[in-house]
């Protein structure tokens, strides 16, 4: 196997896309951020003093989905057709699960922007949150699906038999 965005000499490069079909992409990410049982329920009750920490966190994604090749340097501009970025409690956590759906038409996939917009989301609670205490942590920023394009679908699948996760195409 060899990595797409490096040249024979070894240097970064943008993949030439020019010859593949234009298809239709979607992609799937999700991440969470834990945090504190009483942080979680200044979000849940709309009382944290930066305002509405989830209408934020998914504005937030939105705009980090459609400036992904902004910071990425190898990326791809995409036109996005549609981004979904929704942001939820999870009292089990404690703490926020982002998920982001990003769709296009085009040459190359949209998974980097599922990913950015879930990152970005992220960020932007912890950001908000912070002040009602630093022990914030940000994980599992991870494609769950995407379709569409010549190496065709994939998902995420759950736990298999040997209690990890498998890919599945």
């Amino acid at each position: 196997m060899s990595l797409s965005h490096v040249d024979k000499e070894g240097r970064p490069r943008m993949v030439d896309v020019t010859a593949k079909s234009e298809t239709t992409r979607i992609a799937v990410a999700e991440g969470s951020i834990k945090m504190s049982a009483e942080a979680l329920a200044l979000i849940e009750g709309n009382s944290n003093p930066k305002g509405d920490v989830f209408s934020t966190a998914e504005l937030a994604g939105t705009i980090g989905a459609k400036r992904t090749s902004d910071l990425i340097p190898l990326c791809h501009p995409v036109g996005l057709d549609h981004v979904t970025v929704r942001a939820v409690a999870v009292r089990d956590l404690p703490g926020v699960r982002i998920t982001a759906q990003t769709k296009a038409v085009g040459r190359t996939g949209v998974e980097m922007e599922a990913l950015t917009a879930v990152a970005v989301a992220l960020l932007t609670v912890y950001d908000m949150v912070k002040s009602a205490g630093h022990d914030l942590e940000i994980g599992n920023v991870r494609l769950l699906q995407k379709a569409g394009g010549a190496s065709g679908d994939w998902h995420r699948s759950h736990r298999g038999s040997t209690g990890r996760e498998e890919d599945q195409r």
